[in-house]
């Protein structure tokens, strides 16, 4: 399975895999020796003794700086440039696949061993850990000690027809998600970005609404065929996902939406920084830091910035708004919640600055709206963004992200007879069929160009 795993993460660019396996093996002996029973450890020899607390921060620095320096540093550059008006040329770093998924995973690795959260396990074991191929280049961001026990258990080398049922069923739901749900939605939400100079109305609400959806379907179906991969052979993925778009407010959504990493941010910056123990003022601040680097995370960008502190904002206000015991109606909640939500996103989604006041202003020009009753219908989408095909696809995935139950939620419906066996019904084995079938004719037959994952620029 770890050569496997090595295999494919090589497959993308084989130059990285010195990179992966460095950082594990630096992680795996850092984490060692803060699992040790002793307050002051021993690194080379009794005479000279580290205090666990400095072997940690070496360990922690270590790890953001080799992510800082591919990921950052250009942006780093840039900025500089901007505000000395300099010159320095750019290193053009390709950044390396899933370096901030795997980094993130052995900091809280650290982390939990300074703690002794965690138990030694032979490197074979700490190596699959962090790279397990389902879960490897986008998550979810798993805890060591969630993790080794599965793979240290002799049970997990047994076929389990239960889960590989299961796991089929997942990541066949999964895999439909991405590849004829949000790879569709990317067409319009890729026009209204990138190709289209102005926009309308109605297609920069179309715009957005797609790529609302486009990131919804396909990180959540990515991580549903992680999920439905780990099943297979016997591994339980955390859940990443429950229907965020759900939510009746900003806080609701974070507890949905990228689970295990807003569990990340939560145990290892939120919570370290004072959490919500000392102050309301110092709470706030505590908000901003946390998910200004939530944002920083996901991108080098000031759009990222600007999304993490757009969320944070959002938080202290929801705190703020809970303290006066208000209740609004719920689906005025939830409307509220939504509309938020796929604003932000424009930043999130844009590469420059124009893109997202160029959407954002069509999504409140009033003036289109009323122009469009004078309008034929080949003159309401000049870009060619809004047709019938994309009000069918906003409708009816809009309500199936609204209203029914998601991949985890449907399969407690499913009949177990015991621990090892269930019965799928028809019904489940015609939806797994379908989605299977639809994929592979849509993947093979439907896309001219690959449509890479979303998650992997981050």
């Amino acid at each position: 399975m770890v050569f496997s795993s090595l295999f494919f993460y090589s497959w993308w660019n084989i130059a990285y895999l010195p990179l992966i396996l460095s950082s594990m093996l630096f992680n795996y002996v850092i984490g060692n020796a803060l699992a040790k029973n002793n307050e002051k450890l021993s690194l080379s020899n009794r005479k000279n003794k580290i205090p666990r607390k400095t072997i940690l921060t070496t360990g922690v620095i270590a790890n953001i700086s080799l992510l800082g320096y591919f990921k950052y540093t250009d942006f780093l550059i840039e900025n500089i440039n901007y505000a000395f008006n300099g010159n320095t040329q750019l290193l053009d770093l390709a950044l390396p696949l899933a370096i901030s998924f795997f980094t993130f995973q052995q900091i809280a690795y650290l982390v939990d061993s300074y703690r002794r959260e965690t138990k030694e396990y032979d490197f074979l074991n700490y190596a699959i850990f962090v790279t397990f191929f389902p879960q490897l280049i986008a998550g979810p961001i798993v805890h060591h000690k969630e993790m080794m026990p599965q793979f240290a258990n002799i049970r997990t080398k047994v076929i389990n027809y239960k889960n590989v049922s299961l796991g089929l069923f997942i990541f066949s739901i999964g895999l439909f998600k991405k590849v004829v749900i949000a790879d569709k939605f990317s067409v319009w939400a890729n026009a209204g970005f990138d190709t289209a100079t102005t926009l309308n109305l109605l297609e920069a609400w179309a715009t957005s609404l797609s790529y609302t959806f486009q990131l919804y379907f396909d990180f959540s179906g990515y991580t549903d065929m992680a999920i439905g991969l780990a099943l297979l052979f016997n591994i339980t993925l955390p859940i990443n996902f429950n229907s965020p778009y759900k939510a009746v407010n900003i806080q609701d959504f974070w507890r949905r939406w990228h689970i295990t990493l807003s569990r990340f941010l939560r145990d290892y910056v939120y919570i370290p920084l004072g959490g919500n123990q000392k102050g309301s003022f110092r709470t706030y601040n505590n908000l901003i830091a946390t998910f200004v680097l939530g944002g920083i995370w996901h991108g080098a960008g000031w759009s990222f910035i600007f999304w993490g502190g757009l969320h944070a904002l959002a938080l202290i206000t929801h705190r703020a708004w809970s303290l006066l015991g208000i209740k609004l109606w719920t689906w005025t909640a939830w409307f509220i919640t939504f509309n938020f939500i796929n604003i932000a996103w424009v930043f999130f989604r844009a590469k420059e600055w124009n893109d997202a006041i160029k959407v954002l202003s069509g999504m409140v020009n009033v003036q289109t709206f009323n122009d469009m009753f004078y309008l034929k219908v080949e003159q309401i989408s000049p870009n060619g963004i809004v047709s019938l095909q994309t009000l069918i696809y906003l409708t009816v995935f809009g309500l199936v992200a609204f209203i029914l139950p998601n991949a985890m939620q449907s399969i407690r419906k499913l009949p177990c007879t015991s621990k090892f066996v269930f019965k799928p019904s028809a019904t489940w084995t015609l939806v797994t069929s379908i989605a299977l079938f639809t994929s592979f004719i849509t993947t093979f037959f439907g896309n001219s160009t690959p449509s890479e994952f979303l998650y992997f620029n981050f």
